[in-house]
């Protein structure tokens, strides 16, 4: 195959710190899907997030929640939820260690009222595109409900945040044969932690194997654009992974190239470097 299947993810990747697509961006997916190839968000945001400045740049599908729900084209290839007792589970185990929790369903994002106090206090390492983005959302005025409002249905995936990392690690002991930790970026003088669990069965290279089979493409004719560590799976799945400028050292450490940064238009530049546009 000699076109490609290109996987975005958003924070950080196709967007900085929640702001539309550069015109530079959304002409260069919009070229890379006129000169033949495909091109999909893999991303941890859940469908209620994904904005309409963001679906109009155009794609052919969406990896959301970190892999818990696919789709490609019309079709729903993939959806997920943790029941909602062991949503209840995990979030008994966090709130014993003193840790706030995100919880992001269908219906849209439920958060204990501490989180944000947290969130506004935090002052995030540079790399760290969730806990920025998390702190937009908060600016910029996207619905964000308290918990009391859950409505209890079962949930995509549960984020957390927490003053320090040891009540993170002593979670582990409860949910870690079942779920996979992602920990993002901190500086060292951080105090506030941020990540999320994922069902072990749950990735976003998962996600590319499914589009890949609906295509009757290979792994190998992917190619896959991320920053943080919520990326790694789908890194490592693709035939070809590219860090930003921009991404934490874990994912330039395994990635097969460096392109530019998020605010410098990386994605636009690699796309001509690769003969995308």
């Amino acid at each position: 195959m000699d076109k490609k299947l290109i996987f975005l993810d958003i924070d950080g990747t196709l967007v900085s710190a929640m702001k539309a697509p550069s015109a530079r961006v959304t002409e260069a997916v919009r070229g890379a899907r006129e000169n033949g190839n495909k091109a999909f968000l893999c991303t941890g945001r859940n469908m209620a997030i994904i904005g309409e400045d963001i679906r109009r740049v155009g794609f052919d599908g969406i990896i959301a929640s970190a892999g818990a729900h696919v789709e490609a084209g019309d079709e729903v290839l993939f959806d997920s939820l943790l029941p909602e007792e062991t949503v209840q589970e995990c979030l008994e185990v966090f709130h014993g260690q003193g840790i706030y929790c995100r919880i992001e369903s269908p219906e849209g994002i439920y958060t204990d009222p501490q989180m944000e106090a947290l969130l506004r206090s935090a002052a995030p390492d540079a790399a760290n595109s969730e806990l920025i983005r998390m702190q937009r959302e908060i600016e910029s005025g996207i619905v964000i409900q308290p918990y009391d409002r859950y409505p209890q249905k079962g949930a995509y995936k549960i984020c957390f945040t927490a003053t320090n990392l040891e009540a993170v690690e002593e979670t582990r002991k409860y949910l870690g044969d079942r779920f996979s930790y992602v920990v993002h970026p901190y500086g060292d003088s951080s105090a506030c932690f941020n990540g999320e669990i994922i069902p072990r069965e749950v990735d976003k290279g998962r996600g590319m194997e499914l589009i890949c089979r609906y295509y009757g493409a290979d792994l190998k004719d992917t190619v896959a654009f991320g920053d943080s560590m919520n990326d790694y799976a789908m890194m490592r799945s693709a035939g070809c992974s590219i860090a930003m400028g921009n991404a934490c050292r874990e994912l330039k450490d395994i990635a097969d190239h460096v392109c530019g940064n998020v605010w410098d238009d990386g994605i636009y530049y690699e796309f001509q470097r690769m003969g995308f546009i």
